[in-house]
This record gives structure tokens, C-alpha cells and sequence, in this order.
């Protein structure tokens, strides 16, 4: 089984860029002279486009609207048999935004070293794959609902895991292996801490770090832990969070029964108390589906409900001020990780109001 990386991509290898670039630099004079572009072992072009209509029964939002979810283009290429890297870009936003950007050293399975940007060391919802994930969006956001204290939004468990910053992109160094024949392996990471495309904004730096043990043929279990770093003004010094989370993995993306389940814990850093301190928070998560595949010959090769429950609280110290979000869900799939998703995601506060929102998806996979 292909272990899922923060930097992993799911047809090949990632490989330095360097040598793209090398000859697609403008000139600024006559006089400059650019070097001719090294030879490269393998170099691949691809993306994805995800197009998403969604709605809300929120008052004050427009009830449905278009969007282009995703538009990235990413290239990689390998220099040798221990030098690789990758390079992907979002211009989903009008813009063009790095997202990966990093070279990897091989050393041996067991020690490979990254620098740059990627996703950070923690949570295996997370880590999967945007073309993978099993539900449309990971945090399950509706428009128009903001009761989480702290992060906003909806309290469910990538909600958490993004916006307190423990985990998805960031800038710096990743330290990865495998041992025991694949069966177990680890990330840790060290990063600025602000995000993907941010410069540093203190002096210290955020760490995570991720174990992941095969435990038998289909079953994956995690353990993460994370450490954030953020300036504090109300104390005028740096402050740090830390979280810890664990998770389990059944079966695959092929076919049959497939089942995602987290519990996260720690510090709510972004819903600080009198004295600076962040509440205590506790989400878990579960999703499970059933893929049927199609023998048959035809346009659609196999259907997969799917169906989640992600449960959050962001201060423990505060009662019912949490919430359950549940999404039930159907993808039709096409040739490989080509497919449309179909979700209806509910929100129930433990105050007692209740929103919802359904979502669409195409995915192109190229």
C-alpha cells in the first residue's frame, strides 16, 4: 500500500522543477545569458478543476450560487534517484497562488528531507488528497453560519484542524520515512507557522509531527501531535497551542467499505480567556461510504454513498456552545478520479439553531 504524504501525488513521483523554469525565464538584457537546462530523469505536467454549485438556508446569503472551487495546474520532475520536487498552482481565485512548492532529498526510505512549502505533519483528513477526500468540502462549511467560537463558521473537525493552523500548507522543513517493510512511518515538521504564501511574523516556529502504522492489510492507524506558535499582543510576547489528535483508516479509495475516524483535542488559541489563556477544545469525526463498482461497460463505473458525523466543542469550560454537523452523500464515478459528488451538509448548534446547505461537484482529474 502507497503510504499518503503530505507530499504526495497521486499518479508520480514529485520532482524538482528546477530545471522547468531554467529555460522559460524572461531575459532583462541582451547581455544575460541563461544556462542551459539540465537533463532530467522524468518531467509531468497535470491538474485538477472542481466546479461546485452550492446552497444555504442561512438568512442574509444569496441561496445558491457557481464557483470554481479549484483550477490547479502542477508540474514535477525527478533530477535523479534522489533528487525530486514539485510545483502546483491555484488560480481558482483570479490570481495565481502557490500551493506545493518544495524540493525533496531522498536519502534513504527511511530519511527524506523537504524544503518548502506543504502541508504540515497532522491530520489524516487533511493529508488526503483534495481528488480523494470522500465528502465535498472537509470542514463541511454553509454559508451564513458562524457560531464557533474563536474560528468561526461551523465547529466541525477540519474546521478546527484549519483554521487554528494546525495542520494543511505551510512554509519550511519536512523530515520523512518508512521502516519495517512500509508497515510503520513518520512526518515531522518544522514551519513558520502563518500559512501558505506569508512571510514569518515572530521569532519562533511551529512544529507537528505524525506516526502512521499499517497495523494489517487495510487498516491504518494515526497518532499527531502539533505545537503552534503565535504572537500574542495582549501579553506582547510569542504564545504557543498545542494539539494532539488520533485516527484510524479502513479500507481504501478502490472499492467496498472505506471508513475515516478522528478525535482531536487542545487549545482554542483564536477564543482567548481574560488572562490570554485559549479555551479547550474537543472535536471527533467519522465517514464512512461503500463503493460499488460497475462490471458493466458504460459512461458511469461505479457509485459510492458516503455519510459523515463531525461533532465539535470549542471551550469545554462553556456549556452548549457546540455543535453536530451531518452529511449524508452520493458520488458517481467516472474513469479514474473524474466524478461528481453530491452532498447535503446540516449543522444542529447546541443552542438550537440549525442551518443547511447542499453542495455539487464535478471533479476533473488530469
Amino acid at each position: 500500500m502507497t503510504w499518503r504524504t503530505p507530499i504526495a501525488y497521486p499518479r508520480i513521483r514529485l520532482f524538482l522543477v528546477a530545471g522547468l523554469t531554467a529555460t522559460c525565464l524572461p531575459t532583462t538584457s541582451s547581455a544575460q545569458v541563461i544556462e542551459p537546462r539540465q537533463p532530467v530523469e522524468r518531467t509531468e505536467l497535470g491538474g485538477r478543476l472542481h466546479f461546485q454549485m452550492n446552497s444555504t438556508s442561512s438568512e442574509g446569503e444569496p441561496a445558491s450560487e457557481f464557483m470554481v472551487r479549484r483550477a490547479r495546474i502542477w508540474a514535477a520532475t525527478r533530477v535523479n534517484d534522489w533528487i525530486d520536487g514539485a510545483v502546483q498552482v491555484d488560480v481558482s481565485g483570479g490570481a495565481a497562488v502557490a500551493r506545493f512548492a518544495f524540493v525533496r532529498l531522498t536519502l534513504s526510505p527511511v530519511a527524506r528531507i523537504s524544503f518548502g512549502q506543504f502541508k504540515r505533519a497532522f491530520d489524516n483528513f487533511e493529508l488526503t488528497s483534495s481528488s480523494q477526500i470522500l465528502v465535498v468540502e472537509r470542514d463541511g462549511e454553509i454559508r451564513g453560519a458562524a457560531s464557533c467560537a474563536g474560528i468561526g463558521g461551523i465547529c466541525s473537525y477540519s474546521r478546527f484542524s484549519e483554521k487554528l493552523l494546525f495542520s494543511s500548507l505551510d512554509v519550511g522543513m519536512l523530515l520523512q520515512g518508512e521502516v519495517k517493510d512500509g508497515r510503520l512511518a513518520y512526518l515531522v515538521t518544522a514551519t513558520n507557522g502563518p500559512g501558505p504564501n506569508t512571510r514569518e511574523e515572530n521569532d519562533t516556529k511551529s512544529f507537528s509531527a505524525r506516526l502512521e502504522w499499517m497495523a494489517m492489510e487495510g487498516v491504518k492507524l494515526g497518532v499527531n501531535g502539533g505545537v503552534h506558535d503565535y504572537p500574542d499582543p495582549a501579553r506582547g510576547r510569542d504564545a504557543f497551542a498545542t494539539a494532539w489528535a488520533m485516527d484510524v483508516e479502513l479500507g481504501d479509495f478502490d472499492e467496498g467499505a472505506h471508513l475515516q475516524g478522528g478525535l482531536m483535542m487542545g487549545r482554542n488559541w483564536r477564543n482567548l480567556d481574560a488572562g490570554g489563556e485559549g479555551s479547550r477544545f474537543l472535536t471527533v469525526q467519522g465517514i464512512v461510504s461503500y463503493r460499488v463498482p460497475f462490471r458493466r461497460t458504460g459512461r458511469i463505473k461505479g457509485v459510492e454513498p458516503v455519510g459523515r458525523l463531525s461533532w465539535g466543542d470549542p471551550d469545554r469550560e462553556v456549556a452548549s456552545d457546540g455543535g453536530l454537523l451531518v452529511t449524508p452523500g452520493l458520488m458517481l464515478h467516472f474513469e479514474g478520479r473524474n466524478k461528481i459528488a453530491l452532498n447535503v451538509d446540516a449543522w444542529r448548534a447546541q443552542a438550537g439553531t440549525t442551518v443547511w446547505g447542499l453542495k455539487a461537484q464535478t471533479y476533473l482529474y488530469f
